[in-house]
């Protein structure tokens, strides 16, 4: 019988939930979604909203937005195994947390938050990297969100509303008990992979099961601004938009030799983001982690403080060192 999900990866984007999600199906007792990100609590059994931004048209392909669609995705589950899915994008979605609690009060929610920071260039770096992203400067990037959410980009571009955790945090308490969510960190999953499962695995009461490793996330080169890497993205958002009515399979196949182009000569290394550029992108977030410091109990001291815009390897390296 056609059955919903028993638990939630439900955020944050660009913050580790593939790798969860991964890990997850590795445990005998789990059954995740084949179609990972279905995304059908951000739709209302309606279809998506037709997003304008680069690309967007081919995602909005993706959606499993009709409820027998949905269900079906959990055939496969034995009855003794609990389901879940994973879409990243429901910690951020309000419609998509209210409609969770009147669908599926009982289920265990599972959050990953990362440094909003982190998060946000992560996010601008995985779109520039494809091609669709037409700003070189993250801050530029960022200083357009409004425009973009209001010419109807979809809530990927959303790089700084996507780490506005504490507003979202606290919305998830309204509705959910606090027993049903479970909050982790990023660096949670970078440091302790083993022990950070053992933590879900006893959330969810399955047994705790050793699982070879949590994958990294793909990295892919850098690819730096100039003619070239400005020439293959205006071809590449360019396609994107005149092949938008095509099945997003076929679009992927025939961008792929331009985005590897693209990729061709990229810089293994990822740029540091500089201070200035840290504190520009940080300095709204502020009050927000405030917020979810309040109401979490916790200390997020870690977003708030200066360091040199390093990665979150070399400023755990660095924090060893002072401790």
């Amino acid at each position: 019988m056609s059955r919903l999900p028993d638990f939630f990866l439900i955020g944050a984007p660009k913050a580790g939930t593939s790798a969860l999600h991964v890990a997850l199906t590795q445990h005998p007792d789990l059954y995740l979604s084949p179609v990972k990100e279905p995304k059908y609590y951000m739709c209302g059994d309606s279809p998506p909203p037709a997003y304008k931004g680069p690309g967007d048209a081919h995602s909005n392909q993706e959606w499993i937005w009709q409820r027998a669609r949905y269900r079906a995705l959990f055939d496969g589950a034995r009855p003794d195994q609990l389901a879940g899915e994973s879409t990243p994008f429901y910690l951020y979605n309000r419609d998509a947390r209210r409609r969770l609690h009147a669908d599926v009060p009982h289920a265990k929610l599972i959050a990953v938050l990362r440094d909003p920071v982190d998060r946000a260039y992560s996010n601008w770096m995985h779109l520039w990297m494809d091609g669709l992203e037409p700003r070189a400067d993250i801050v530029e990037a960022v200083r357009r969100e409004q425009q973009r959410i209001d010419n109807g980009w979809a809530p990927f571009w959303h790089y700084q509303g996507l780490g506005m955790y504490g507003r979202q945090v606290k919305d998830l308490f309204d509705h959910f008990p606090r027993e049903q969510v479970l909050l982790l960190r990023y660096r949670e999953l970078v440091d302790a992979p083993a022990e950070t499962l053992t933590k879900v695995f006893g959330f969810l009461g399955v047994p705790d099961r050793q699982i070879a490793e949590i994958p990294r996330d793909n990295s892919r080169p850098f690819v730096r601004d100039g003619l070239r890497t400005r020439a293959l993205g205006t071809v590449i958002r360019g396609g994107a938009l005149a092949g938008q009515f095509a099945p997003p399979h076929v679009w992927r196949r025939v961008s792929a030799p331009i985005i590897a182009q693209l990729h061709r000569g990229g810089d293994p290394s990822r740029p540091r983001l500089t201070p200035e550029q840290r504190n520009a992108l940080l300095e709204p977030h502020l009050p927000d982690i405030e917020l979810l410091e309040q109401v979490t109990g916790e200390s997020y001291a870690d977003w708030k403080v200066y360091r040199d815009g390093g990665t979150f390897e070399s400023r755990r390296a660095r924090l060893s060192v002072v401790s």
